[in-house]
């Protein structure tokens, strides 16, 4: 059960990141179209994380009392109504809808990995969530790439409606072949919890609470690149939609052929603890370099994406596995779905600051996210000496 169980939700995760990743390329440039400032542009990107935050928990408390299979079908269902909304948004207002609705459905990811700790032993689940991480690494090669594509030739409207067919594809597909994988349902679970007091729930729980705030940190900075980025190669480095998306497809490259084969041998060799230290600092020195690259060399600024990429790789998995080790018997997904929360929590503070700061200076939310990010890494030596 269990290898056919990976690979429907590595299927189930690369489509709905396929249809996440068709957007990427073209979502800013084209709320700019509709009027939107740059402050505005990282606005839409919060709108999405804002309600990511508040029902992320709610979506695993959800998971852990009715099991997995019924709210990962009802979070690709909500998903294809956005993306048809998506098709048809000729307004900004009607576009930041859209970014709320895909944000309250977007459960997959900590359902997901909900899933895999039902069904795998702790020893093989760093492994297998870089199997998950693959599949988001194989959406971002393709849907970016395909998205500048059909924009260049069909418009918002037919990317819109191609990710809601991929969607579709993915609601039968997980209907038909995503079996149950919990055993034993919890009752206790709160099914309408206050976001904020989820954050601090488990600060009795120091290594939770310390892998809480490296996921924030990074995912922090992350978020801070990926909505200005897509302006700076625009309008610094000239590249257009369709480039855009390949350069984001090569980020997905790297991401797949780290988390997809190399992820275990790296864990094997370097540990869960060490691949944390690792990877905040080669996320700190990616964004460092991002905006200073010359203008006529954007091979270069391919470099400091292959940094944050491995970084991205290599952090991703190995905070999912820890915190699932950590996780007490029957909390699993409650915790991850926390750690959802989490993220979206700075995807919400993100998207608005690097937008804000990228109006003031192309420079700035590169230097903020990299210095946040350098100083999360002291946190991860001290997670590390703490467990050797």
């Amino acid at each position: 059960m269990r290898n056919k169980a990976l690979a429907v939700l590595f299927l189930t995760i690369f489509l709905d990141l396929m249809g996440f990743g068709l957007i990427i390329p073209i979502l800013p440039t084209y709320a700019k179209t509709l009027g939107a400032t740059d402050a505005m542009v990282g606005l839409l990107g919060t709108s999405f994380s804002i309600m990511q935050f508040i029902f992320a928990s709610f979506w695993g408390g959800l998971s852990d009392r009715f099991g997995r299979r019924p709210i990962m079908l009802i979070s690709i269902a909500i998903m294809v109504v956005a993306y048809i909304l998506f098709a048809n948004a000729t307004v900004l207002w009607l576009l930041f809808a859209t970014r709320l609705l895909k944000g309250f459905g977007a459960a997959n990811l900590s359902v997901a990995q909900a899933y895999i700790s039902d069904v795998v032993p702790q020893k093989d689940r760093t492994k297998a969530f870089g199997v998950i991480g693959a599949a988001f690494g194989l959406g971002f090669i393709f849907g970016p790439s395909i998205g500048g594509v059909i924009n260049e030739f069909y418009g918002v409207a037919g990317v819109g409606y191609f990710a809601a067919g991929l969607g579709t594809i993915n609601f039968i597909l997980a209907w038909l072949f995503l079996k149950e994988s919990l055993k034993e349902k919890s009752d206790s679970i709160e099914l309408f919890p206050n976001p904020f007091k989820d954050l601090v729930r488990f600060k009795h729980i120091p290594e939770v609470n310390a892998l809480f705030t490296i996921n924030f940190v990074y995912v922090l900075g992350f978020s801070m690149m990926q909505i200005t980025a897509t302006l700076l190669w625009a309008e610094h480095f000239g590249l257009s939609e369709m480039h855009i998306g390949y350069t984001f497809a090569y980020v997905g490259l790297l991401a797949v052929i780290i988390q997809g084969g190399l992820i275990g041998k790296f864990n094997t060799w370097f540990g869960e603890r060490n691949l944390l230290v690792i990877g905040t600092l080669l996320v700190a020195l990616g964004l460092f370099g991002m905006p200073f690259v010359p203008t006529d060399h954007f091979s270069l600024e391919l470099v400091c994406m292959t940094f944050l990429s491995l970084g991205n790789a290599l952090l991703t998995p190995t905070v999912s596995s820890l915190l699932s080790s950590f996780a007490p018997d029957g909390m699993q997904g409650k915790i991850l779905g926390t750690n959802q929360s989490v993220g979206s929590l700075a995807r919400v503070v993100g998207p608005a600051v690097g937008g804000l700061a990228y109006g003031w200076h192309f420079s700035y939310p590169y230097l903020l996210a990299g210095s946040i990010s350098l100083i999360v890494s002291v946190l991860a030596i001290r997670l590390r000496r703490k467990h050797f």
